[in-house]
């Protein structure tokens, strides 16, 4: 009798177990088909038209302050406009800089507000991020941001999807300067004259040698046949491409 009882308990285990995996593999398929899986976000850019020869130059700004108005003083020079990608505590900071950013009519993204690793952090967390960035730029400078630059370059799922659900286009590069690490400006001014290319996103930060070596930047590029432009106008060839191409099927 003891052992009948036990096999009858050992087949009840294995039927259980049965029943267990035919559910698990029919949610997984019925999730497949009715599109309740994860959805992948929107891609981030990290350039414009290739076929437009413009190239956008842009900051992350957390710190630096001492270098803004320098940095301001040599693209307002040479007449050029860029995008500054603003963290939402510095911008607490120093709303007068930010402020002067803006007024002199360079354009403004949002780069979170703490400066987090945002692949560390939740989908909601992520959203928080730059939200909370979002209402301290309008409060500070009056403007409205929807590109945005995660800290670190870091891009995982909940990153993108943060930002594509805020209403944002995740913004990266082609160029990295590798300024913060302060090298000699000509390692710098080197890194983006053979690094350039039609459409290029040439990021940088406020250092002193970053200082130093824009002015050649921007010669260097003006020389090669480039425009410079905001990241904004530089993507929206990008988009009007995309859609050229989507209605010929090309």
């Amino acid at each position: 009798m003891y052992f009948f009882t036990f096999t009858l308990k050992k087949k009840r285990i294995k039927l259980f177990f049965l029943l267990l995996v035919f559910l698990s593999v029919s949610g997984f398929f019925l999730n497949c088909w009715s599109g309740i899986l994860p959805e992948e976000a929107m891609a981030p850019v990290y350039h414009g038209s290739t076929r437009e020869k413009k190239i956008a130059l842009t900051f992350n700004v957390v710190w630096g302050e001492e270098y803004i108005r320098q940095l301001l003083d040599c693209l307002n020079e040479e007449n050029v406009k860029a995008t500054f990608f603003i963290g939402g505590q510095w911008a607490e900071d120093f709303p007068e800089l930010t402020r002067e950013i803006a007024g002199n009519g360079h354009e403004i993204g949002n780069h979170g507000y703490s400066h987090p690793h945002p692949d560390r952090l939740s989908l909601s967390a992520n959203k928080g991020e730059i939200k909370k960035t979002e209402d301290v730029l309008f409060r500070v400078a009056a403007v409205k941001t929807v590109l945005f630059a995660p800290p670190y370059g870091e891009r995982g799922n909940a990153v993108l999807r943060a930002a594509e659900e805020a209403g944002y286009t995740t913004v990266l590069w082609s160029i990295d300067t590798i300024d913060w690490q302060r090298p000699n400006p000509s390692v710098i001014v080197r890194r983006v004259a053979e690094g350039a290319h039609n459409g290029a996103i040439v990021l940088m930060h406020p250092t002193a040698p970053t200082v130093h070596a824009l002015p050649l930047i921007i010669r260097n590029l003006k020389e090669q046949g480039y425009e410079l432009v905001k990241v904004s106008a530089l993507i929206e060839g990008l988009k009007k491409e995309e859609a050229v191409e989507e209605k010929t099927g090309a």
